[in-house]
């Protein structure tokens, strides 16, 4: 339970929806998809990429210091993410923390390098340092000049929601009074896009909606990878430039039957969204915003918790994956951003082939969602 209420202050994103709020708002209210047909390698894949313009941003930052040339794309994001949500904050000094995680790291790099080891027996000298999970924290930390704690940390596709739940602690602590949480993807490689199809979960079909996530009537798994970075201000107590208010949180792991799935109702999300929930009536949450990452039974279950809480008096339930993909462990993140984006202009973004449940006036009380391989989910709520 929250001693005291946290503040998000800020957030700032970095991905196939742009980069500014504006940017992005305008792509939600767009019901097209931003999962295109994109060459990686020697094969063609469902993706949802960064446009032309942000890669050459990327590109410019790594161009513009030598010693941001050898980073991966993960850390890139993470950096330009961050330093936009850090400005948005008026965080002028050096006093905050840092948790930044990551699901798969630093894929690109790590496969480049393995790629030369397996040519020539030999890699570069900055390979270990530079595919280190932790190296996105401490490059962060070390771009904005931040004195605090860094942490970094991998929880597969809960890892942003996980690195919230650090800065929660680390501030009702009173062991920090900022703390800067979110995660970094870039997981648009040929092997790590084969991983998802070898456990026959990925799109195979480039329709109008190639991820057919929160379709619960879908007779086949749709799955697509997306990339991008998403952090957060978080703030202990009452704050005039407050977004919104972190004002319950949640967290539970399943009793797994199988090594990448969860249980058919999510005993672990109904676990985590009751104690998010606390002493608030399950009527007052107006939304939901949810995991489901477009595959049969990710969706379904993560459904059927929600039942279990709600009743039949449910929430609006929408997902942000139909458009810009599954990002691994920066989805949890970009899922608090739709919230705040709703809750600011109260406004409801569902999911076009979806009907919308229990239409609500006004939009007070956000649940989000995230859960990851091993079952190891985290809700959050949040409040107007």
């Amino acid at each position: 339970m929250l001693k005291t209420r946290i503040a998000i202050t800020s957030i700032a994103s970095f991905s196939s929806l742009g980069k500014t709020a504006d940017e992005v708002w305008c792509e939600y209210l767009s019901p097209k998809s931003l999962i295109v047909e994109r060459k990686i390698g020697d094969t063609t894949f469902l993706v949802a990429p960064l446009s032309n313009d942000l890669a050459q941003e990327v590109q410019a930052i790594r161009n513009s210091d030598t010693k941001y040339k050898p980073l991966d794309n993960s850390v890139l994001y993470a950096i330009l993410a961050s330093r936009e949500a850090v400005k948005n904050a008026g965080w002028n000094d050096s006093k905050f923390g840092i948790n930044i995680g990551s699901s798969r790291g630093a894929t690109q790099l790590f496969e480049k390098h393995y790629r030369e080891f397996l040519a020539s027996g030999k890699v570069a000298t900055l390979t270990s340092p530079t595919t280190t999970l932790g190296n996105i924290s401490t490059w962060v930390a070390h771009d904005l000049k931040s004195n605090g704690p860094q942490l970094s940390h991998s929880i597969t596709c809960s890892t942003a929601l996980h690195a919230l739940l650090n800065g929660i602690a680390w501030l009702q602590a009173g062991m920090s009074d900022k703390f800067l949480v979110g995660g970094s993807e870039a997981p648009l490689t040929a092997f790590t896009i084969a991983q998802m199809q070898a456990l026959k979960i990925y799109a195979k079909t480039n329709a109008v909606f190639p991820c057919r996530a929160l379709d619960l009537n879908k007779n086949k798994n749709t799955m697509v990878l997306g990339e991008g970075a998403a952090m957060a201000c978080l703030e202990l107590g009452e704050n005039q430039n407050a977004l919104a208010y972190i004002t319950g949180f949640g967290h539970a792991t399943d009793d797994l039957q199988h090594s990448i799935s969860i249980t058919d109702e999510a005993e672990c999300f109904q676990k985590s969204m009751k104690m998010a929930l606390g002493e608030l009536n399950p009527f007052d949450v107006d939304a939901v915003v949810m995991h489901a990452p477009g595959t049969i039974k990710g969706d379904l279950s993560e459904y059927k918790a929600i039942l279990k809480v709600f009743g039949k008096n449910l929430p609006m339930l929408t997902t942000n994956k139909w458009k810009i993909g599954h990002t691994f462990g920066a989805s949890g993140m970009l899922n608090i951003e739709l919230a705040l984006l709703m809750i600011s202009h109260q406004e409801f973004i569902g999911v076009p082939f979806v009907t919308e449940q229990n239409p609500r006036k006004v939009i007070r009380n956000i649940l989000i969602n995230a859960v990851g391989f091993g079952g190891n989910a985290v809700s959050i709520l949040l409040s107007k």
